[in-house]
């Protein structure tokens, strides 16, 4: 029977380029949504940015552009990856399209409807400063259990406690500076743990198939029963207060939905538009009851996907999903990859290089199984499989018969291959059913390690039959010609099962062999008396140079040192010339007049005072800075401002970029130090 399947990824946040996470996940999909279509099924692939929510909005504003131009920016950078890589998406849209805030604010106004919405006032901390309320990432301060400043609002990266950034001590804003102050708000709520929704839950996730084991087992603690007999579950909070890039709430003036309500939204409005495209009902496509709905994600975000994402639909009265996919991270020596760490693999760095795509499609899915596993990347097991698994067993299996061929035999094959030839490819063919069933159940590696057997096996019947040498010997060339016709036809039964891994290098074979578009069931037939075209060396080896430059790559690539190159080199002598002196904060007080200058008073152990402006009012209160310790360049010539002669310059560090890592840090000494000791 001919399925229907709507397939999508997760949505990549639209703030950056794609990153090899993102390729990995969507070269499992691809893979799979490719096998499915040679089986004969009707797949729609589809994905989205999501575009909105709060870090793209100040992302944008830092930018100096609409939040709208800062995502069309990033989008249009997105197809030079997908092509790259032969992903072959059948749509690919924005969570800010019309589709998405049509069926968003339709979702919601089902589930109020059902009485699923609740409406409750909540206190949050709010920039004075910024005018808005501020999201946990946006709050630093003191860790309330061991003290450490700068920590985040919701944990310690310290000590590892976890709390509320209501709890943090000495709170202030990475935005502005600012001391948050709290202030209430109506809040909109989805009743996630009201009775119905557990009951929908618990039957939906225990569905056999839908979930992987691993995945169903953490949703079993989620649902566990407290010793005050309360579910796990609780409300979620949906909404999200002005200023915010996102869409509107009905009936609510200056209440928007929190991105992660409309981003899942996204995959309904991607097929919504992809459909409108090719001329089909999105409704009357969503109401075939034989239309299944597969979602491939990362195991970060098992969450909104195995809980919030189906009881939305299903109490909006919509399909609910059949099968979460879940995939773990990709790491690279034992840690997930992170560019900003300088432990990614650049995907655009990789195309650049010359590197074939269908290298990183086949490594990566001779890795990939249905499990929520991470998978390493090694550069020697890199190398290995591709320049021998791939090349070596498998193309060389062409190119050591396709020229005997063309040359003895006109390219034609023969039509009748003796029966230890036949035997060869009856045991190849008679594999079709398990390499299937192990790409159905995305056993990718599992797959490609059957069709190596299979190629083993191919390499062994060559080496036993030596063509070369038949070639030599008059009177052998019937059997030369069945010995190759075999060659060729395996060839073409591996690639059948190679296809949807190496889409490109099967494009390449169907042309070599004269033949349509290869389908699964291709590989339980014989070509027979086929005529072949021009053999054409398919697949170049990796060069070890290349996977070198990949993983050092240039530095031009690389983010420089808190976001700005290092200055002009510079000798012993000239860092002499810098007097850097300890310096305690006397007095410290608010410039009149000026909204980024403190005024500090400062001792630096030379028996007088000095008066010190230094543009740090929007890190620091005065009241904090009183008693301190700083680090001031204490040779810099007085500087004559409107406020007041400046004696020196205190040593402040930030980051450059501060959507990367906001605030700013006055240096202090460590415990000892004294007014006056030089710093050298």
């Amino acid at each position: 029977m001919t399925r229907k399947l709507f397939v999508t990824t997760a949505l990549p946040y639209a703030n950056g380029p794609f990153h090899i996470g993102h390729m990995m996940e969507y070269i499992q999909a691809d893979v799979w949504v490719r096998f499915q279509r040679m089986l004969g099924h009707e797949v729609h692939f589809v994905c989205a940015d999501d575009a909105h929510g709060a870090p793209i909005m100040i992302a944008a504003e830092k930018a100096g552009k609409t939040p709208q131009a800062f995502v069309a920016e990033i989008a249009a950078g997105r197809k030079k990856y997908l092509d790259g890589f032969h992903i072959g998406f059948d749509n690919w849209h924005s969570t800010d399209g019309p589709e998405n805030h049509e069926l968003a604010q339709d979702i919601y106004r089902a589930l109020r409807k059902q009485g699923l919405i609740a409406q409750r006032t909540i206190e949050q901390f709010y920039d004075p400063v910024k005018g808005m309320f501020l999201p946990d990432r946006y709050i630093k301060g003191e860790c309330p259990k061991c003290g450490t400043r700068d920590q985040y609002g919701d944990n310690c990266d310290n000590c590892g406690a976890v709390y509320a950034p209501t709890d943090l001590k000495n709170p202030y804003s990475t935005l502005t500076g600012a001391t948050p102050v709290m202030k209430s708000s109506d809040h909109y709520f989805f009743q996630l743990s009201s009775q119905r929704c557990i009951d929908f839950l618990t039957e939906w996730t225990a569905t056999p198939g839908r979930l992987q084991p691993e995945v169903l087992n953490k949703i079993k603690e989620w649902f566990a029963v407290d010793e005050h007999g309360h579910v796990g579950l609780n409300d979620w909070d949906i909404s999200r207060d002005a200023p915010y890039f996102g869409i509107e709430i009905p009936d609510a003036p200056g209440k928007y939905f929190y991105v992660w309500l409309d981003a899942p939204v996204g995959y309904l409005a991607s097929l919504k538009n992809h459909l409108a495209k090719i001329g089909v009902d999105y409704d009357a496509f969503m109401a075939e009851p034989e239309v299944e709905q597969v979602h491939f994600i990362g195991k970060d975000i098992v969450t909104f996907h195995t809980l919030f994402w189906p009881a939305m639909l299903h109490f909006s009265g919509r399909k609910v999903p059949n099968h979460i996919f879940v995939h773990g991270f990709l790491q690279l020596s034992g840690e997930k990859m992170s560019k900003s760490r300088g432990t990614g693999i650049s995907p655009l760095t990789y195309l650049e290089l010359g590197m074939n795509p269908e290298w990183l499609r086949y490594y990566i899915a001779a890795k990939l199984n249905g499990r929520v596993e991470d998978i390493e990347f090694n550069p020697d097991d890199f190398i290995a499989r591709v320049n021998s698994d791939l090349v070596g067993k498998y193309i060389n299996i062409a190119s050591r018969a396709a020229g005997f061929i063309a040359k003895r035999f006109d390219g034609v094959l023969s039509a009748d291959v003796g029966v230890e030839g036949r035997a060869l490819l009856d045991g190849l063919r008679a594999q079709r059913g398990t390499v299937q069933a192990l790409y159905e159940e995305r056993e990718f590696a599992k797959a490609l390690r059957e069709v190596m057997l299979l190629a083993d096996r191919v390499n062994e019947y060559v080496d036993q039959n030596k063509p070369w040498e038949l070639a030599k010997r008059a009177g052998h060339e019937a059997v030369l010609h069945d010995v190759c016709s075999v060659c060729i036809e395996a060839f073409r039964v591996l690639t059948v099962y190679l296809k949807p891994v190496l889409p490109a290098l099967a494009a390449q074979v169907e042309v070599f062999l004269r033949v349509e578009p290869l389908r699964f069931g291709d590989a339980a037939r014989a070509l027979g008396a086929h005529t072949i075209g021009e053999y054409k060396h398919l697949m170049q080896r990796v060069d070890a140079k290349q996977l070198d430059a990949l993983l050092e790559p240039p530095a031009t690539e690389l983010p420089p040192p808190g976001g700005e190159p290092l200055a002009a080199e510079i000798n012993v002598l000239d860092f002499a010339k810098v007097d850097l002196r300890i310096a305690r904060i006397v007095e410290c007080a608010p410039v009149e007049g000026s909204t980024k200058l403190l005024r500090l008073t400062l001792d630096v152990g030379e028996g007088r005072l000095r008066n010190v402006f230094s543009g740090i009012q929007s890190a620091y209160t005065p009241a904090d800075l009183v008693g301190k310790f700083t680090v001031v360049v204490a040779n810099l010539a007085p500087r004559k401002m409107k406020f007041g002669v400046s004696e020196g310059m205190v040593l402040a560090a930030s980051h450059a970029d501060e959507t990367i890592e906001p605030g700013l840090y006055l240096l202090e000494p460590g415990p000892g130090a004294k007014p006056g000791m030089r710093v050298r």
